[in-house]
């Protein structure tokens, strides 16, 4: 089928996001080297990331399952990760409203950062109109989401494959940590996300490596929990308090 012939819709939707996809291939792939790199077999490591489908939350499960962490820290540490995902739902859910219930399960199952990004910059594009019709906004949310979720599974299956060929002795337990850093350092660009990554770091190194209760950080391997939960608090406080000095200038 020539592209000519496919909704206008999709035509845009892959052209958005074909950028993005490039971007996330290294990341899959680390995704499903660690996987395996854990402990976790080449079947469990493709059930995670299907099941999962998120990039930060699913590496940093990665890490915990590798360090045997309860399944309960690591439950909740993907779970205090992916709380962004409610403020993006409450945020799109008014385009969703008119969807039929199998497409509104489908397009939550879908929502990552990335097509919750370009979901929301094309439905409130200045000068067109009302805007997309429901058929549209359809057709753009679901081609975005499912291209980022096919190559996300298969850059991971891949991974998964090479990671389950790399002998033991390779010791890969360097590639999470780079790969967070790669996604960190492009984040930090104002100062509430500064200061969740100071905070957070922080607080995940200190609760790994200070001596609490006779052994070395926190039980349970709650540190990474405790920097989570201490990052989006601090954010949350610095934009605060930016607002509020914004308010009090305008009000002089």
């Amino acid at each position: 089928m020539s592209s000519s012939r496919l909704p206008s819709e999709v035509r845009r939707a892959v052209r958005d996001v074909s950028p993005i996809l490039l971007g996330i291939v290294p990341f899959g792939l680390v995704s499903g080297v660690a996987a395996v790199e854990a402990g976790l077999s080449p079947l469990q490591a493709v059930g995670l990331s299907v099941v999962v489908f998120a990039g930060a939350s699913q590496l940093a499960m990665v890490d915990l399952l590798g360090r045997n962490a309860e399944l309960v820290v690591v439950f909740l540490t993907a779970v205090v990760i992916n709380l962004r995902m409610l403020m993006y739902s409450a945020s799109i859910a008014p385009y969703f409203r008119d969807f039929r219930t199998r497409w509104k399960t489908v397009s939550s199952y879908l929502l990552v950062d990335q097509a919750y990004a370009l979901a929301i910059a094309r439905y409130n594009e200045p000068g067109d109109g009302d805007g997309p019709t429901k058929r549209e906004r359809r057709i753009y949310y679901l081609t975005v989401a499912f291209s980022l979720w096919s190559v996300w599974q298969v850059c991971a299956i891949v991974g998964i494959a090479l990671g389950a060929g790399v002998p033991q002795s390779w010791g890969l337990e360097f590639a999470v940590p780079l790969v967070f850093l790669a996604l960190l350092v492009p984040a930090v660009s104002n100062r509430p996300s500064l200061a969740a990554a100071v905070v957070g770091g922080g607080v995940a190194v200190a609760g790994e490596v200070v001596p609490v209760a006779g052994g070395t950080g926190l039980p349970f391997n709650l540190g990474l929990v405790a920097g989570a939960v201490a990052g989006v608090l601090a954010g949350v406080v610095v934009s605060a308090l930016g607002d509020t000095a914004v308010t009090t200038e305008a009000s002089h």
